[in-house]
C-alpha cells in the first residue's frame, strides 16, 4: 500500500499546492472586495460566479480530456487559473472580477478532474478505500493550509494575489514530471435530477439547502470577520475554525448515521444549523473566543449535511446507481450555490452582514420543515440496502465519485 501511495505522490503534491491556492483565495477575494467597497451584491455575484464556471467546467472538461489528454488540460487549467488570479490584482472591477471568478471555477472544474480520474485509474479494489482517504487529507489539509497563508501579505497589497498564483503554476511541476500513464477519458454519468428526486427528495432538497447556505458562507464570512475588526490572524482563524470544525466532525456523524434512518440525522444537524446561525447573530461579535467557537460550532453543524444528503440518497438506490446518483447530487449542490450569494447579499444589506446567519438558519430550518414532514409520509429505507457513510468533498468534479468506494 505504501508503494501505491507514493506511485501517486506527485498527483496528491499537485492536488495539496493547488487546494493552498484556493484556501487562500477564498478568504482574500471577499475581503479584498469589501476594502475596494464593492457592495454586497457584486460581492455576491463574485462568489456565483465561481460556481457558475464550475458546473460549466464539469460539463465541459470530460470532451476537453478526450481531445488533448490529461497532462495538457491541467497546464492549460492551471495556467489560467494563475492568470485569472494576477488579473484580479490588476483590475480591481466588479464586472471584471466577475468575469475571473468564472473563468477561474471552469478551471478549477478541470483541474480537479484531471486529479480525480487520474486517482481513479490508479486504484484497485483493494486500495480504493486509502486512496480516496488520502486525497480527501490532501483536499481539507490544503484548504485549511492556505487559509493560513492569508497572514502572509496586506490584503490591500498584490502580494496574496501573486502567492496564490504561484500555487497555481507550482502544481504544475508535479504533474508535468510525473511518469504516470495517462488514464484514458471517463465517461460522462447521465444526470436525471427528477427522477432522483422522486427516489430520494430529502436527499436532494439537503444538497439544495447546503449549496444555498454554505455557498453563501464561503463567500461572506471573511467579510463579516472584517466587520467586526478581526485582524489578519484571527480572520485566517476564522476561517479555519469553521472549516476545521467540519471536517473533524464527518466520521463521527457518519458512523451515527449508519446506525439509524439519516433523516433523522439530517433533521437533527439542521435544527442544529439553525440554532447555530442564531447564536452567530447574536453573540459572534460579543469577543474573539465567542467569535471562533461559535465558528467552529457553526462548521459542524453545517458542513456535513452535503455528505448525509448524499449518503441518503444512495440508501435509497441500487449500488450500480451510486456514481449517476451523486454526479446529480453534485451538480444539484452546485447549481443552488450559484443563487445563495446574491440573496445573502441583499439580506446582509438590509439586515447587516451579521444577517447571514438569519438567512442560513433560515434554510437549514426550512430542510429542517421538509424533512420532517418526508420522515411522516416515507418509511426509513432497509436497512440492508445503507452503505457505511463517507465524507464527500462539495468542491469536486464528478470523476471523484468513481473513487469512492461506495462506487
Amino acid at each position: 500500500m505504501r508503494k501505491q501511495i507514493l506511485s501517486i505522490a506527485a498527483i496528491l503534491l499537485s492536488t495539496a499546492l493547488f487546494l493552498m491556492g484556493n484556501g487562500l483565495m477564498g478568504t482574500l477575494i471577499p475581503v479584498r472586495a469589501h476594502l475596494e467597497h464593492f457592495s454586497n451584491l457584486s460581492i455576491g455575484f463574485v462568489g456565483s460566479a465561481y460556481f457558475a464556471g464550475f458546473v460549466a467546467g464539469c460539463f465541459a472538461g470530460p470532451r476537453l480530456l478526450a481531445r488533448v489528454g490529461h497532462i495538457r488540460t491541467f497546464a492549460v487549467a492551471a495556467g489560467v487559473a494563475a492568470a485569472a488570479t494576477l488579473a484580479q490584482a490588476l483590475a480591481i472591477d466588479e464586472l471584471a472580477w466577475v468575469a475571473m471568478r468564472g473563468l477561474f471555477g471552469f478551471s478549477a472544474a478541470n483541474l480537479y478532474m484531471v486529479i480525480e480520474s487520474w486517482l481513479n485509474d490508479r486504484a484497485d479494489n483493494s486500495t480504493r478505500g486509502r486512496i480516496f482517504a488520502s486525497y480527501l487529507t490532501v483536499n481539507f489539509g490544503g484548504l485549511i493550509v492556505g487559509q493560513w497563508f492569508y497572514t502572509a501579505g496586506r490584503p490591500e497589497s498584490a502580494t496574496l494575489f501573486m502567492l496564490a498564483a504561484m500555487f497555481y503554476a507550482v502544481c504544475l511541476i508535479p504533474v508535468g514530471l510525473t511518469k504516470l500513464p495517462q488514464p484514458a477519458p471517463a465517461e460522462v454519468p447521465e444526470l436525471r435530477p427528477l427522477k432522483l428526486f422522486r427516489a430520494a427528495p430529502v436527499g436532494v432538497a439537503g444538497c439544495i439547502a447546503v449549496g444555498i447556505a454554505n455557498g453563501s458562507v464561503w463567500t461572506f464570512l471573511p467579510v463579516y470577520g472584517q466587520s467586526i475588526g478581526l485582524h489578519r490572524g484571527l480572520l485566517a482563524a476564522l476561517m479555519i475554525s469553521f472549516t476545521l470544525g467540519g471536517t473533524l466532525i464527518q466520521m463521527p456523524l457518519g458512523r451515527l448515521s449508519d446506525r439509524m434512518d439519516r433523516r433523522y440525522v439530517i433533521a437533527g444537524i439542521s435544527l442544529a444549523a439553525c440554532l447555530a446561525g442564531i447564536a452567530m447573530f447574536l453573540f459572534g461579535h460579543k469577543s474573539t473566543g465567542w467569535t471562533l467557537a461559535l465558528a467552529a460550532a457553526f462548521g459542524v453543524m453545517t458542513l456535513p449535511l452535503y455528505g448525509l444528503s448524499v449518503a441518503h440518497a444512495n440508501d435509497r438506490l441500487p449500488r450500480d446507481k451510486f456514481v449517476e446518483a451523486s454526479a446529480t447530487l453534485l451538480m444539484i449542490n452546485a447549481s443552488a450555490s450559484v443563487f445563495g450569494p446574491p440573496v445573502a447579499a441583499m439580506v446582509t444589506a438590509r439586515v447587516g452582514m451579521s444577517g447571514l446567519f438569519l438567512y442560513t438558519a433560515s434554510v437549514h430550518l426550512t430542510l429542517l420543515a421538509f424533512t420532517l414532514v418526508r420522515i411522516g409520509m416515507k418509511e426509513s429505507p432497509p436497512e440492508e440496502t445503507r452503505e457505511p457513510y463517507a465524507p464527500v468533498p462539495q468542491n469536486a468534479s464528478p470523476a471523484v465519485l468513481e473513487l469512492d468506494p461506495r462506487g
